[in-house]
């Protein structure tokens, strides 16, 4: 009796490691390019949970330093799923990018957040009029967030020619940038203007309060690799909202923190905390449901017909999304 069931335990074991070995061997590398900062928790969540893995896909995260870089290389193939501002999306699509793509072909495929965009400005700067005659940093003035600056500043009466815009990077550079003084406001994400107010710099709008709805974060993916590789997809899509419904949950508050402050270097206690009460507000923080927010596509729409330098009347969101994945990714 004890031959037989070490020989039933033995077999059993085998098979495990045999299908988890087959299971590794199905899984689907999908390369994700993303820029740096909190909105990333749903991925690294994902990862350390193993919702990626359950849903058939390994997913690597590769930091982009521009969003050229992103798409562009998204494009070519070389990355396969790239988290960026719908406005990208809109802006190659309708021939409107620094670089012009021989028939582009890229969606969205699921909604991540609002953007979390905040106008951060140095301590010696605390309201808008202050601003006349200093140097503002932008990722590049052809791109949405620049675009979202640019309307609070004129909503606020400040015009273009009232400020010199300089070109600085992603976020994270723009913030080192700004930290050192190079500039004397900029467009910061969550945490990083958080980060920026508990050192003393000056929140003076966020684009949620001073513009409404705005679509920001989605998944974007080329069409033709979509159709190619559906089952990936869909995969992304559902280890990605696992994560989510896992970090919604209060009861796994502390996991979720230490997960953002392994990944996110240098961030203490209190600037987790705070992260978490932005990032994960039961209104207005990160998508729960991966939908897409129509009128704040709309709202970018908008910016982009407004301050576009190539003149087009943008108005229908449903023309750069499919949500086909996402429903299959909720079933």
């Amino acid at each position: 009796m004890r031959r037989t069931l070490k020989t039933v335990a033995a077999a059993l074991l085998a098979l495990a490691a045999a299908t988890t070995a087959l299971m590794a061997q199905e899984r689907k590398t999908v390369e994700v390019i993303v820029f740096p900062g909190g909105h990333n928790w749903p991925i690294w969540t994902a990862q350390k949970n193993g919702y990626f893995a359950a849903a058939g896909v390994e997913v690597k995260v590769n930091p982009t330093p521009s969003w050229e870089f992103q798409m562009t290389n998204t494009f070519a193939g070389k990355f396969h799923i790239a988290m960026t501002a719908i406005d990208n999306v809109i802006a190659y699509q309708e021939g409107q990018g620094p670089v012009k793509i021989e028939n582009p072909d890229m969606v969205a495929v699921m909604g991540g957040d609002n953007g979390f965009l905040h106008l951060v400005a140095v301590p010696e700067i605390k309201d808008f009029a202050s601003l006349k005659g200093k140097r503002l940093s932008v990722d590049a003035l052809t791109t949405g967030y620049a675009f979202v600056l640019r309307a609070l500043l004129e909503k606020n009466g400040i015009k273009d020619s009232d400020v010199e815009f300089v070109r600085a990077g992603g976020a994270r550079e723009r913030w080192i940038a700004l930290e050192k003084k190079e500039h004397a406001a900029t467009m910061l994400i969550t945490p990083f203007d958080i980060v920026a107010k508990a050192k003393g710099f000056n929140v003076l709008a966020s684009a949620s309060s001073g513009l409404g709805n705005y679509q920001g974060l989605v998944a974007a993916v080329t069409q033709r690799w979509a159709k190619d590789n559906e089952a990936s997809v869909v995969g992304f899509i559902r280890g990605y909202l696992q994560a989510m419904a896992w970090l919604y949950d209060r009861d796994n508050k502390a996991a979720a923190i230490a997960i953002l402050r392994v990944n996110v270097p240098n961030m203490d206690e209190r600037a987790a905390e705070a992260s978490y009460a932005v990032l994960l507000a039961d209104r207005g923080g990160m998508f729960k449901d991966g939908a897409f927010d129509m009128d704040g596509i709309k709202t970018v729409l908008a910016l982009r017909s407004k301050y576009s330098e190539a003149k087009k009347q943008l108005t229908d969101p449903s023309k750069y999304i499919d949500t086909s994945h996402l429903a299959k990714a909720r079933r």
